[in-house]
């Protein structure tokens, strides 16, 4: 039996079922149409299009060196046959089980899901290939990695430093040569390594006129009372302070001492790293270094100053909120319905009002802080603003739709005593309100303080700031500690905004 005053009855088709599969046949959808099913043949239509129109798309940017369509279509098939021949063959589905559907939409309202499933098909391999998914190059690839990823989920070789302690030799050496033979030798010292240069004055290597190298002078030292079995270091010290360890054969120089710890070793004077004063006499260092301990552990310097970027941050969020609560109170009660009904100007400032905040709200704030930067310039501050912004906009969102949810009686009830508009808002309003202004105002903090790690990335401070930093210079062990940072601290403000709400609620 069927329903009375079913679609099908009020709703007859225009067409017979034969006519409208053909037309589906001709354009995609019109049959559906014809059959009074019209949104269903303008999704099928528009579907269509779009899918047809994306091949088009990624056929012409497969082939965009040949010129004809034909040529684009068989490169296409060359370069992806089968991203190209399963969305020729989707399309063709497409097509003809539209007519199909078109076909039972005028005999008996039975079109089914399979219409849509192929579509939907169709767009999953549009994305696939629009989104360049490689399984193959997931799996191929991830050794590569396996080390950053290994650094980041355990950084803490990095977290603290033990600074070697150094048993040091020098030796001064004048350049260019001096007629006096350059500067005495240090004083021998019992206890103490020593280091002696012949000659202790000479030229550094240089390159000529044509860039050819100009060997400099080469000196013999001689090294006696460092530690046996420990290798030594061979620095050079430039007038500039520029320390760089000496190469020879193209490694880095290191000598292991003798029996008596001492030993020796010629090296080539180096080339200037900055520039020389021609005819004035400089002083230059060689230095035998050896690591003879080391001093106990300290925080290292990536971690000081994550913690002190992510105090930044947690204060960034606190203020942000903050200032987000104080503003987005008034603006709340203008963009809620219920208190902004009584005339055409309130019914006026309510929709501008929620306007406002929905055109705020919908600009994220990355691209807040990147306005905030230019405004402000770099630092917590641009932070902030762009954050306080858009909690305004969230929070008075948020604050309206719980004030128009609440209960009407006590309003009525206060109305009904003459009390103006202020005071139905203070006596029957804000006391419904707190516990959701309370569990609002604490969720958005945490929103702040994850939102905060974010923006730091375009210049708004906070540990983001420092954390793509690191990423950038390839320092994953200092971006791992930055990371485990946000994560710890995120989980604590979860937790303990959880149990603030439950207070409240």
């Amino acid at each position: 039996m069927k329903r009375k005053g079913s679609r099908k009855e009020a709703l007859p088709s225009l067409v017979p079922p034969w006519a409208a599969g053909l037309c589906s046949l001709v354009i995609p959808g019109l049959g559906q149409a014809l059959a009074r099913a019209v949104w269903r043949g303008v999704l099928i239509l528009c579907s269509a299009a779009a899918i047809f129109g994306m091949l088009v798309w990624r056929v012409d940017l497969l082939g965009h060196l040949q010129n004809t369509p034909a040529a684009k279509l068989g490169k296409a098939f060359d370069l992806q046959p089968g991203f190209t021949g399963i969305l020729i063959g989707f399309m063709a589905l497409i097509w003809i089980w539209n007519a199909w559907d078109a076909r039972l939409q005028a005999k008996d309202r039975r079109g089914g899901f399979v219409m849509f499933a192929l579509i939907l098909l169709a767009f999953f391999v549009l994305g696939w290939q629009i989104s360049e998914i490689s399984p193959a190059k997931l799996v191929k690839d991830f050794p590569q990695a396996m080390k950053p990823l290994g650094e980041v989920i355990w950084p803490w070789k990095a977290a603290v430093v033990r600074d070697p302690i150094l048993s040091v030799a020098a030796a001064s050496i004048a350049v260019p040569t001096a007629a006096n033979g350059g500067p005495a030798p240090d004083p021998i010292v019992e206890g103490k390594p020593h280091l002696v240069s012949s000659p202790r004055t000479g030229e550094l290597s240089a390159l000529d006129d044509n860039n050819m190298p100009i060997v400099g002078t080469t000196l013999h030292l001689t090294a006696t009372g460092f530690k046996t079995g420990i290798p030594v270091e061979m620095w050079w010290i430039d007038p500039l302070g520029n320390n760089f360890q000496i190469r020879k054969s193209g490694s880095y120089l290191t000598v292991m001492p003798d029996e008596t710890g001492g030993f020796t070793v010629d090296i080539v004077m180096p080339y200037s790293l900055g520039p020389s004063a021609k005819g004035k006499e400089q002083p230059h260092r060689v230095e035998a270094r050896q690591t003879v301990g080391y001093a106990p552990m300290r925080a290292s310097e990536p971690l000081i100053l994550v913690i002190q970027r992510m105090v930044e941050t947690i204060f960034m969020g606190m203020m942000a909120t903050l200032f987000g609560i104080i503003l987005s109170i008034p603006v709340s009660f203008l963009a809620a319905r219920n208190i902004m009904s009584g005339s055409p100007l309130l019914v006026g400032i309510y929709y501008l009002t929620r306007t406002i905040l929905n055109i705020i709200r919908a600009i994220e704030p990355l691209i807040w802080a990147l306005i905030a930067v230019v405004w402000v310039g770099l630092g917590p501050f641009a932070g902030i603003v762009a954050l306080t912004v858009h909690s305004v906009a969230a929070l008075g969102k948020l604050y309206s739709e719980a004030i128009e949810g609440i209960d009407p009686g006590p309003i009525e009830a206060i109305q009904a005593t003459g009390a103006t508009r202020l005071q139905t808002i203070m006596y029957a309003v804000v006391p419904q309100m707190i516990s959701p202004f309370v569990s609002f105002s604490i969720y958005r903090w945490d929103v702040n303080v994850r939102m905060s790690t974010v923006i730091g990335l375009v210049g708004g401070g906070g540990v983001g700031f420092i954390l793509v930093q690191y990423i950038r210079l390839l320092d994953y062990r200092s971006a791992g500690i930055a990371v485990w940072f946000i994560a710890v601290t995120v989980a604590i403000l979860d937790y303990v905004s959880a149990e603030i709400r439950a207070r409240f609620t």
